[in-house]
């Protein structure tokens, strides 16, 4: 018996990436898989988004994982390589890379191996993390240009920063930037991210980069997956795994930050931090048990959280419970917690078993 699992919906990952394709129609989904992706498992999610046009993926062991498990699409070095070797075990692996300081470009004027790699120059708008300036721009595409043998494919791509705040003008200035440098170029350019591709279509471009989106979240703080035509792709769920009786002023778990007002039923359900529940999760914030609604009551331990079911009818051990999912908004989760659901997905820890279904 799996007491704790995160339960993966196949079906809602491929109505997520139609929902995207209608949203950016004249733009092919490069779907972002990187940190497990997002928690929902690299290569069944990977396998299960099958019909997107490319992958994307930061680090060099997950496009190893994803070729070992026969996905023969594009994948996308996002944070590209930084060595010889990490450049012949890229090209070994027919990646394409995102170019984003000189010394990759050294790396690549360097590299002796027979076959030409696609290239994603990266050029910083102002996120002011990774990629070329606007002034250094063109002198890193003719560096490129120039490379022997000559790239197969040179595309740009830039990164916007304030995307997810619909009122904040950034986006448009990054835009902005982008566009001179964009002139006389025949190249295909990525621009989008989850929250762009909902709001910004001007930053639709040849590619997008859907992330959150194709899991069903949403990338804006005052809405829900579930308003943007998402479906929740994760329910993670666990078990009770005893039922207590408390009496008036007994307080619960460490730190006995909990006292019960009232004699009370409390449910304790297999989850905690050691899974990648927030320890920060406060009172108050809600589980689902029986499909009704119960508040956390106390801190968060590592193997273990509590709920209060004094007005719920009868629980017992064993009886399920969805930590988020579909009937629980992994946003309102994250808000209770005073973070980002973002971190919550990547946050889910190794030893919960991913089912996917």
């Amino acid at each position: 018996m799996r007491l704790i699992r995160a339960r993966i919906d196949s079906a809602a990952l491929r109505a997520n990436l139609r929902a995207i394709r209608a949203r950016a129609a004249r733009s092919r989904v490069m779907a972002v898989v990187k940190a497990n992706a997002y928690g929902h498992g690299l290569v069944p999610t990977a396998l299960a988004l099958a019909d997107a046009d490319a992958f994307a993926v930061a680090r060099l062991e997950e496009a190893v994982a994803l070729r070992d498990n026969g996905l023969r699409r594009r994948i996308v070095l996002l944070e590209g390589v930084f060595d010889a070797a990490q450049l012949a075990q890229a090209a070994q692996l027919e990646l394409d890379l995102v170019v984003h300081q000189p010394l990759q470009i050294e790396l690549l004027e360097a590299f002796a191996g027979p076959t030409a790699l696609p290239l994603w120059l990266k050029v910083d708008t102002g996120m002011n993390r990774l990629g070329f300036r606007p002034e250094e721009f063109r002198t890193a595409w003719e560096r490129l240009r120039r490379l022997q043998p000559a790239p197969q494919q040179l595309r740009i791509m830039t990164h916007l920063a304030c995307a997810d705040e619909a009122d904040d003008g950034a986006s448009v200035q990054q835009l902005q930037r982008l566009r001179p440098l964009m002139d006389g170029l025949d190249a295909e350019l990525s621009i989008a991210n989850s929250a762009a591709i909902l709001a910004l279509p001007a930053s639709h471009a040849e590619w997008v980069r859907p992330g959150l989106a194709l899991y069903g979240v949403s990338p804006f703080a005052a809405q829900r997956g579930a308003q943007l035509g998402l479906r929740p792709a994760m329910t993670l769920e666990s078990t009770v795994i005893a039922v207590r009786e408390v009496a008036v002023g007994e307080r619960v778990g460490y730190g006995g930050v909990w006292r019960a007002q009232r004699r009370s039923r409390l449910a304790i359900v297999a989850a905690g931090y050691g899974d990648g529940l927030p320890r920060g999760i406060p009172s108050g914030a809600p589980v689902l048990i029986g499909g009704q609604r119960a508040p956390v009551a106390g801190r968060v331990s590592m193997d273990m959280i509590a709920a209060d079911i004094t007005d719920l009818p009868p629980v017992g051990v064993g009886d399920r419970v969805e930590l988020w999912g579909t009937r629980l908004a992994v946003e309102e989760l994250a808000a209770a917690a005073g973070t980002i659901p973002y971190e919550l997905l990547c946050g889910v820890s190794q030893r919960v078993p991913i089912e996917l279904v």
